[in-house]
Parts: structure tokens; C-alpha cells; sequence
């Protein structure tokens, strides 16, 4: 059964001027002008042949007169309601993809971020849409996910200290015999543990920004940036009878600077504060098959083989002692003092903030302990630019 559009209906449908409404009516109006054209030219050149034929002079148009016929007229008004119609159903199947890529973009920014578009089989602009949202939602994911592990471990952290910091003013407010000496004591314990509070919190930072992605890819080498890192660390690694043997070879990438900077000052930081006193750190970076390779090996502790993919987990250490950042009477550790930003100091973050700057690099991660103690940790970057749509890392440590 067919049923009938009222015309107010109508008129409300055209007001709406969706996109398939303004391709039918363009389709429809485009067979019109050329239709009412070629009318026209056709009439003029019946006329002109009339008049020759006859010898005389006619100035009858096409539209008046003898040629014009009602039955030619209504049949060219009935194709273009025709052509009107036509017009409809062709853009409806062209933009039957927009349509489903207009509800499965609804779905994903409802329901999550981990589906994807997907569309395969296409070669077209439609195709390129589809690809350019998959890239939008895979970087609002590693942006949403980034801001979730923030929040997580700054509120699981954060926990401690605030303790230790009510605790201490709750025993000093509780003493009725405190002296200025011991309140003075309680002061700086509370400080140190403020400072270490702001250190955990540019660290949890780092690793946010880390884990969003690369803003501006840029040319980068690895082998000056590892040399600048170590003329930095030079001190803290001699204050602890540390030798590092550096072989710096140029190591051509593309990424971001800044987070590739973070990152070997992580490992460095790492391989120095979980060394041996007197021990050794080896660091070299080199090419290989058109990879940027970085590779920073030191002496320390025995780590069992199981455990080292852990220690590139947030807030995860071996052994079951914090390193801490205050001694008892309440004085921040000089190394810890030295530190900047974005740095992890003792808080299991800084191998956790390599991973996730190897994983917007594109870059290989591979780490495994040494037989004889310590950790060697390998990086691989790709020498051309390889964006990342996620902050996912699709890396290993072994």
C-alpha cells in the first residue's frame, strides 16, 4: 500500500535541506535546465528551418504558437519528476555509508572508545572519514585512559604521605609538653614529605603526558640527546663511584624531543639508583636495519627473569622496601633533592614512563637481567615517522 506525503510534510522535508534532499533537487534542477535548454534549442532551429522553407519572416517562438504542445510539456514534467525521484534513491545509496558512519561514531562515543569504524573494502573519501575518526578515537582513547591511570595512581599514592603528614601534626598537637625544638623537627618532617608529594605528582605527570601521544613529530638523535642526559647525571653517578662507558654513535629518529629526552634520563636514573656502589653502566647508541638503537646496561641486585616485565609497571618494585626520600629526622636525600621533574624518584614510575614513551614512539622495548645482576634494557626507533594512534605499547621486556 502506498502512502501519501501530506503536503505540508513535503514542505517541511525540503525546509530540513538534509544532504540528500540537496542532492536530489540539484540532481532534478541540473535535468531540468538542461532539458528546458535543449527545448529551446530545438525549437529555435524548427523555427529557423520554417522560415527558410516558407521564404518569408517568423518571429513565432518555440513556446507560442503552433510548436508549443501540451502532451511534450507534461511529459518533460513528468520526467523531471522522474529525475526527481531518481535523484532521491541515488543519493540515499551514496550516503548510506556517511549514514553508517554517522551511527557507529554515535555508538563508539557512548558506549567506548575501543571500537573502531573499520571500513574495509573501500577506496574513496568515505574511506578516508572512516580512517581519520579511527584515528580521533584512538587518540581520545590513550587521552582517556591517560587521565584515568592518573587519577588511579595519584589517589593510591598520595594516600601515604597524607597519612604520615596527619599523623605527625595529630602527635606534635597531642604533646602538652612539645618544645619548639620538637615542633621545629615535626615542621620539616612535614616539608620533606610535601616535597616528596610534589615529586610523586610531576612524576605522575610525565607519565600522563607520556601516555597521550606525539603532538609534532620531529627529527631527532638519539646519541646527542643520551649525551647531554649523561653530562647531567655526571655527578650523581660520580658521587656513588658509578663508571658509565658511552658509545655514541649518530642514531637518526623521528618523534618528540622532549618525551625522547625524558626518556633516557628515566633509564639513566634507573641504571644509577639501582646500581651497585662502585659498579659500572654501560650506554651506547647505534643504527641497525634502519632502526635508532639505545641500549643502557648496568651492574646491581639480582632480578629474577620472571620478575623484570613488572618493573615497567606503574608503582611496582622488587624487594620489599620503599626507597625513601626523607630520613628519620626528616632531611630530603641530596640525590633526591637534585632531581627534576619528571623524574621518579624511588616510586616505580621511571620505568614505567620509558614504556609508555616507547609505545607513542613506535619504538621496540626489550629488557632482561643480567646472570651476573643489574638490568640491560634495549630501545629500537624507527628512523621514519611512525605515528601513534594509541598509547598502547607494543613493546615487550623479557
Amino acid at each position: 500500500m502506498v502512502s501519501l506525503r501530506a503536503p505540508g510534510s513535503v514542505f517541511r522535508l525540503l525546509r530540513q535541506r538534509t544532504l540528500r534532499t540537496q542532492l536530489a533537487l540539484l540532481y532534478a534542477g541540473a535535468f531540468v535546465v538542461l532539458g528546458v535548454a535543449l527545448l529551446a534549442v530545438t525549437g529555435l532551429l524548427v523555427g529557423r528551418g520554417s522560415t527558410s522553407a516558407s521564404g518569408g519572416t517568423s518571429h513565432q517562438s518555440f513556446f507560442a504558437g503552433r510548436h508549443f504542445q501540451v502532451g511534450p510539456a507534461l511529459a518533460f514534467a513528468g520526467a523531471a519528476l522522474v529525475a526527481l525521484a531518481v535523484g532521491w534513491l541515488i543519493a540515499g545509496r551514496l550516503l548510506r555509508p556517511l549514514r553508517t558512519i554517522t551511527a557507529t561514531a554515535r555508538d563508539i562515543s557512548v558506549s567506548n572508545l575501543n571500537q573502531r569504524l573499520a571500513l574495509a573494502g573501500r577506496d574513496d573519501e568515505f574511506s578516508e572519514l572512516g580512517e581519520t575518526l579511527d584515528g580521533l578515537f584512538g587518540r581520545l582513547e590513550a587521552s582517556f585512559e591517560s587521565q584515568r591511570h592518573f587519577v588511579a595512581n595519584a589517589s593510591h599514592e598520595l594516600r601515604t604521605p597524607l597519612a604520615a603528614e596527619r599523623t605527625l601534626l595529630q602527635v606534635a598537637l597531642a604533646d602538652p609538653d612539645a618544645s619548639a625544638e620538637s615542633l621545629r623537627a615535626t615542621c620539616v618532617q612535614v616539608l620533606a614529605l610535601g616535597d616528596q608529594q610534589e615529586r610523586l605528582i610531576d612524576a605522575l605527570l610525565t607519565l600522563a603526558s607520556s601516555e597521550r601521544g606525539v603532538d609534532e613529530w620531529q627529527p631527532l638523535d638519539l646519541a646527542e640527546i643520551t649525551g647531554t642526559v649523561l653530562l647531567a647525571r655526571q655527578q650523581d653517578a660520580q658521587d656513588r663511584g658509578i663508571r658509565v662507558s658511552a658509545t655514541l654513535a649518530a642514531a637518526p629518529a623521528t618523534g618528540d624531543p622532549g618525551l625522547a629526552e625524558c626518556l633516557v634520563s628515566n633509564l639513566v636514573d634507573n641504571a644509577i639508583r639501582h646500581n651497585l656502589d662502585g659498579g659500572v653502566i654501560d650506554i651506547s647508541t647505534t643504527t641497525a636495519d634502519g632502526l635508532a638503537i639505545l641500549s643502557v646496561t648496568n651492574t646491581g641486585p639480582d632480578i629474577p627473569p620472571a620478575e623484570v616485565g613488572r618493573l615497567f609497571e606503574p608503582f611496582q618494585r622488587l624487594g620489599t622496601e620503599r626507597v625513601r626520600t626523607a630520613d628519620r629526622g626528616g632531611h630530603a636525600d641530596a640525590h633526591a633533592r637534585r632531581q627534576a621533574p619528571g623524574q621518579a624518584v624511588g616510586y616505580g614510575l621511571g620505568l614505567a614512563i620509558v614504556r609508555a614513551i616507547a609505545g607513542v614512539h613506535n619504538a621496540t622495548l626489550a629488557a632482561h637481567a643480567r646472570p651476573d645482576g643489574g638490568l640491560t634494557v634495549e630501545l629500537s626507533f624507527p628512523g621514519t615517522r611512525q605515528p601513534a594512534l594509541n598509547s598502547s605499547p607494543a613493546n615487550s621486556a623479557d
